[in-house]
Parts: C-alpha cells; sequence; structure tokens
C-alpha cells in the first residue's frame, strides 16, 4: 500500500465508509488539546487513530468505561542507568504505559563511541516502547576526564541525520556555551543547520548566563532545584522537566510551581529496575502529581502532548485523529494503574505483562571495554605533605556534593592513616579507556563504609572505574575484580569477593533480565550495608556513581584528579589553611 491509498484508507475509516482494524469501545477518552473527558470509542486503522466516536471495527475491546489517555513519553531518561539492554528497559516500562522515550544514550557513547551508539539503534529495533535517541553532545562532558572517545562537531556531522536521531542531548558544558567556546559553538551550529533540537542541562545557571545560554535555542532543562529556577528559565522559552528518578528526586518540590500554562514535562533522567518494578514509571510520577493537588488531566497533558511539542513529535502525544495509536487504558485518575497498553496501534501490554517476545542484539561490539593499564595498590599511596585536606562531602537524597576539608593522620611517607571512629575513606577513579595508567585519589566524606571496599565500572559521565574502600589492598582487589568481570559492580570484603553483578554491555548494562538485575541490587544493597557499614541514608551504588561527575556542584574526583565544579578546575588534594 503506497502512501496515498494508506491515507484514503485512514480517511474511510475516519468517515465510518469501512470498519477500523479494532475499536476501544466504552472509553472515558482524556483529551489533552481541550481538558475535557470525553465518552467514546477509539477506532484504529494501521497504527493511527481513525477517530473518536462510535465505531465499528474487525475487532472490538470493550474498554468498561476506563479512562483512555495518551502514550506517556519519557523527556530524558539514560537507558544505560537502568543498567539493562533497550530491549529489556522496553519490557519493563511499557505495562506502566511509556510508548515513547527519549534517551540520550552518553553514557555508552562515552565509553565506546559511535560503535555505542550503533548498538542502542540496532537494540531498539527489538523493543515495542519507541525509542527516540539524541545524539550526545558531550563527549567527553568535560575535558577534564579520559573517556573511551571524543565526538566533535566533525563526527557528528554523520550521525546527525539518521532517523532515530531527534537532536543534541543534554548540553552538558553550559560554561562553554556561556563563553561561546568556539568548538561548543561548532555542535549548536550543527543542530541548527540540521533543524535538530538541542536538550539542555545547566544546574544553578541564571540571569544573564541563562540569557546566554537560552538564546541558542537550547530547548529544555531538567537540572532545576527551586520553584524560582523552573519560573526563569520558562520566561526564558524553553521547557522544565520535572525530574523524579532512582537516585534524584525533584518532582514533589517543582510541582508548587507549576499551573496548566506552563511548559513542563515529566522525566526519569535515571531510573534503577527496583524503581520500575516496584514504583513504576511515569505512572508514578501521575500519583506524585496528583498527590501534590495538580489537576490529572494537566499532569496526563506534561507527560504526553507537552513531551510530544516540546520535542516536536507532532505525530503522537494525543488521542486524536490522524495520531499515532499510543494509548493507555487506566482505572482511575489517582492511583493511574494501567491495564492495557496499545503502542503504533498493537496491544503491547495488558495487566502489567508486556506481550511481545523479548529478543535480544548481539552485544559483542561493545564488550571488553574494561582496560586498565599498570595499576597496583601503591597508585592509591597520596604522598601528601599536610593532613589538612579537602574532601567531597556526600549530601543524602541528590547527586551534589559539598565541598569540606578535614584534618587527617598521615604516615612517614605521607600516606593517609584511616581513623576506624571517623567517616572519611579514601576514593579513587581508574581510567580504563585509553590505558593512560591514570589513577587519581581523595576523600570521602558520608559514605560510611566501614570495611572492605565497592568498586564500579559506571562513574558518571566518562565512566572509568570509581572505587572506595578502608584500604589500599581491599580497593586494589576490587578492582581487579572488577576487571576481571568485564565491568560492573564489586563488593569485597577480607580479600574476598561477598557480592557482584557483572555488566559485559560497555561496562555499563547486564545482558539479563530487569528482575535479575533487582535481585542482584538488594542484594548488593543489603551487603553494603549490614556487611560494608554504608550508610543507611546513602544509596551505595547510585551515590557513588556519581562523585566522579564533574558538571554538577560542588566538588568531584575525574581520572585527572579532585575537581571544584563551582570554579571548574583542579584542586589540590590539601586544603589551604
Amino acid at each position: 500500500m503506497n502512501e496515498r491509498e494508506a491515507l484514503a484508507r485512514l480517511i474511510d475509516v475516519a468517515a465510518g465508509r469501512v470498519p477500523a482494524d479494532a475499536v476501544i469501545r466504552n472509553c472515558k477518552v482524556i483529551d489533552v488539546y481541550s481538558g475535557e473527558i470525553v465518552e467514546g470509542d477509539i477506532a484504529l486503522c494501521d497504527g493511527k487513530i481513525a477517530g473518536i466516536g462510535r465505531y465499528e471495527g474487525r475487532e472490538t475491546v470493550d474498554a468498561q468505561g476506563m479512562y483512555a489517555a495518551p502514550g506517556f513519553i519519557d523527556s530524558h531518561i539514560h537507558i544505560e542507568s537502568s543498567y539493562v539492554s533497550p530491549e529489556e528497559i522496553s519490557r519493563l516500562l511499557v505495562p506502566h504505559g511509556g510508548t515513547t522515550i527519549i534517551a540520550d544514550p552518553h553514557e555508552i557513547v562515552n565509553v565506546c563511541g559511535l560503535r555505542g551508539l550503533d548498538y542502542m539503534i540496532e537494540a531498539a529495533k527489538g523493543a515495542a516502547l519507541d525509542i527516540k535517541y539524541m545524539l550526545p553532545s558531550c563527549i567527553p562532558a568535560t575535558p577534564f576526564e579520559h573517556s573511551g572517545a571524543v565526538i566533535d562537531a566533525a563526527a557528528m556531522q554523520a550521525p546527525i541525520d539518521r532517523p532515530e536521531i531527534l537532536g543534541l542531548g543534554e548540553f552538558m558544558n553550559f560554561p562553554g556555551v556561556i563563553g561561546a567556546d568556539g568548538p561548543t559553538l561548532d555542535k549548536l551550529v550543527l543542530a541548527q543547520r540540521h533543524g535538530k533540537v538541542v536538550d539542555g542541562h545547566a544546574p544553578a545557571v541564571n540571569g544573564k548566563d541563562l540569557n546566554a545560554y537560552a538564546c541558542t535555542g537550547i530547548l529544555a532543562d531538567h537540572e532545576c532545584a527551586t520553584v524560582e529556577e523552573m519560573h526563569e528559565r520558562i520566561r526564558c522559552g524553553m521547557y522544565v522537566m520535572l525530574r523524579e528518578g532512582s537516585a534524584c528526586h525533584n518532582l514533589r518540590t517543582m510541582l508548587k510551581g507549576v499551573t496548566p500554562a506552563h511548559r513542563c514535562v515529566l522525566c526519569s533522567d535515571d531510573r534503577q529496575p527496583k524503581t520500575m518494578l516496584h514504583e513504576g514509571h511515569l505512572d508514578n510520577h501521575l500519583r506524585i502529581c496528583v498527590q501534590e493537588g495538580l489537576d490529572a488531566v494537566t499532569a496526563i497533558r506534561m507527560a504526553t502532548l507537552n513531551a510530544a511539542e516540546c520535542f516536536r513529535l507532532y505525530d503522537r502525544g494525543a488521542i486524536a485523529p490522524g495520531k499515532r495509536a499510543d494509548i493507555v487504558l487506566m482505572e482511575d485518575l489517582k492511583d493511574f494503574r494501567v491495564r492495557k497498553v496499545w503502542t503504533a496501534g498493537k496491544l503491547t501490554a495488558e495487566n502489567g505483562s508486556y506481550l511481545p517476545e523479548v529478543r535480544h542484539t548481539d552485544i559483542s561490539a561493545v564488550k571488553g571495554s574494561v582496560i586498565v593499564k599498570d595499576f597496583s595498590a601503591d597508585k592509591l599511596k597520596m604522598h601528601l605533605t599536610s593532613g589538612h585536606v579537602n574532601v567531597i562531602g556526600i549530601l543524602p537524597g541528590g547527586v551534589v556534593t559539598q565541598k569540606q576539608t578535614a584534618d587527617v593522620q598521615l604516615d612517614g611517607e605521607g600516606n593517609f592513616v584511616r581513623d576506624p571512629a571517623v567517616d572519611l575513606v579514601k576514593v579513587a577513579v581508574v581510567e580504563r579507556h585509553q590505558s593512560t595508567g591514570n589513577v587519581a585519589v581523595g576523600f570521602l566524606r558520608g559514605y560510611g563504609i566501614q570495611s572492605g571496599a565497592v568498586a564500579l565500572s559506571i562513574a558518571h559521565d566518562s565512566h572509568n572505574i570509581i572505587v572506595v574502600g578502608v584500604s589500599d589492598e581491599e580497593m586494589a582487589f576490587a578492582v581487579e575484580q572488577l576487571r576481571a568481570q568485564e565491568g560492573g559492580i564489586v563488593l569485597v570484603r577480607d580479600g574476598k569477593v561477598i557480592e557482584s553483578m557483572p555488566m559485559p554491555i560497555a561496562g555499563l548494562m547486564s545482558d539479563q533480565s530487569g528482575e535479575w538485575v533487582d535481585k542482584k541490587l538488594t542484594a548488593i544493597h543489603e551487603k553494603a550495608y549490614h556487611e560494608l557499614g554504608v550508610n543507611a541514608d546513602v544509596e551505595p551504588v547510585m551515590t557513588l556513581c556519581f562523585m566522579s561527575l564533574a558538571v554538577i556542584p560542588e566538588i568531584k574526583l575525574t581520572d585527572m584528579g579532585l575537581f571544584d565544579v563551582t570554579k571548574f578546575s583542579f584542586i589540590p588534594l590539601e586544603a589551604e589553611q
């Protein structure tokens, strides 16, 4: 059937001249355009919505008076941070009403370069979830760390026109934008020339700096911490993404400033299987919205139409004639219990079960990514000249850290001597991409570990190895075990592995099911708390993996050293007196 024939058939079904492929009968249809709830049938034709009214079809589904909403659109998520593959995240999210996600694969591209993007695009073909990708804009996130690739404007020329690419992913290098840095502007100009959108990332940027950031056409920001920041971005013409993930919980705070007129959308950013399996996805966001007093239809509009318009996905986001038939059938507008989900006109989930067969893409192109050169426990020694040191202070509940100082005991060689009574330990980042042999060491307060060590190959955004522990020997052993299992998570104690989760997909994702990952993470958390003594109010994995993210204030550690994000420069371990 050619395009003209397909259009003629859609018109015939809409006009009632021929039966629809399927009719969802007896719905309460949520109209996100008018804010109304309309009773009627929904006629489906070739993956699109033909009309709402009274229709006949070759197949009929009785909605029994349930609410029909457009499919939910997550406006910003990193699949890699779920620790599962694209095919598996589809299986987890679709039963919760997710039909489209805007995914930024900068984690795997930081590790594997465009080969990682190719894998993600290929894997998405096996998903019922429509996975749209943003081309990572900051590889590496900063010039202050080593990553597995460097993607400049020239390297973006070929992939930016791929049909799976909506635009440039979160532009984390806000100092480069504000300072009109040449190579940074080359990327923005490239997106403009190709008619592509650019997503944003501008924590704590305001005033004229925000004007400078927004005037480039960067369309959204998910890093607002206050209502005032949200309103300032909206006045600049930007969309604001209200985030509720596994690590960052900003939704309840930001909802206090939302009105129906606001350009707000919903996003997860990072969402682990435990959260998806036990709390859900955007259905959980909607529950929170209603709990906080927001009108249900306004909340649904943020999860659907607003997100579609933000990313120029004009074929979806509403239940209306001609739109893609992404439909979520729910029991109510309070708990948002999802009963059936259609993606592109196909029933893909029912009563919490994902209906399509899951077929996984070959991962061989993105395996073997943990490459460590000349590493030993000796590289963890500090050789300090002063015991007054700068410290990364963990602030519970988020990824923001505090720049702190401490007075520590040193041995005769200037190496740190840990005091078990003090919550202060070594943290190190070991480069794993370019065989540089780089190892940077710092101090971490607030993690609470009292024995053993924890090592991860997940360390945002360049994903070198990050390790924390009570001794150089335990930390070195954890790094070696992590290398042997091709990345992931390792917990050790007294020279033995007490729990681990291999992540062979770029050292970032498991090739197992979400339930398997959830069970492993549960065991990792339990042993981190009960056997290693990690603080109960700290998420032991997600917190640690953000301690190297040099674009989130105030102080972080990369493989090149201790980094002051507020100054955007390296600082010594020894603090000023």
